[in-house]
C-alpha cells in the first residue's frame, strides 16, 4: 500500500479537472492510503451552495462528503488560499485541516507519490 497525495489545484467549474481528480482519489483509495490537498483556487471545490447547473456543469461537489466512506480521512486545505479568497472553514462542504503552504510542503514530502492534475 502506497501513501499517495492527491492535489486539487483548479477551480471546480469550467474544466473537468476537479471532477476527474475526485474520481481518481476515490478509485485509488481501494488499494492505497490517500490524502487530499486543496491548494490555490482548488479550495473553491469545497465551497457550499454552488450551482453548477446554472452554467450547464455537473454537480459533483456533494460527492466530497463520500471521502470518509472511502477511508479518505486525511483532508487538508491551504489556509493561505482560504485567506486570499476570503473563505472561512464554515463555508466548506466537509471538514478539512487548514495548513500553511510550508506545512503542506513538509507533509507532501512524506508521501510516496503526488498526483496533481
Amino acid at each position: 500500500m502506497k501513501n499517495i497525495a492527491v492535489i486539487f489545484n483548479h477551480p471546480p467549474h469550467g474544466t473537468s479537472c476537479g471532477r476527474e481528480t475526485l474520481d481518481l482519489a476515490l478509485a485509488l483509495s481501494d488499494i492505497n492510503q490517500i490524502s487530499v490537498f486543496f491548494i490555490n483556487s482548488g479550495v473553491i471545490n469545497l465551497l457550499k451552495n454552488q450551482q453548477p447547473d446554472k452554467i450547464l456543469m455537473r454537480d459533483y461537489i456533494s460527492t466530497f462528503s463520500m471521502l470518509s466512506l472511502y477511508d479518505i480521512t486525511n483532508v487538508y486545505v491551504c489556509a493561505d488560499a482560504l485567506l486570499a479568497l476570503n473563505i472561512t472553514a464554515s463555508e466548506l462542504v466537509i471538514d478539512a485541516q487548514a495548513m500553511t503552504k510550508i506545512e503542506m510542503a513538509k507533509l507532501l514530502s512524506k508521501h510516496d507519490a503526488i498526483i496533481n492534475i
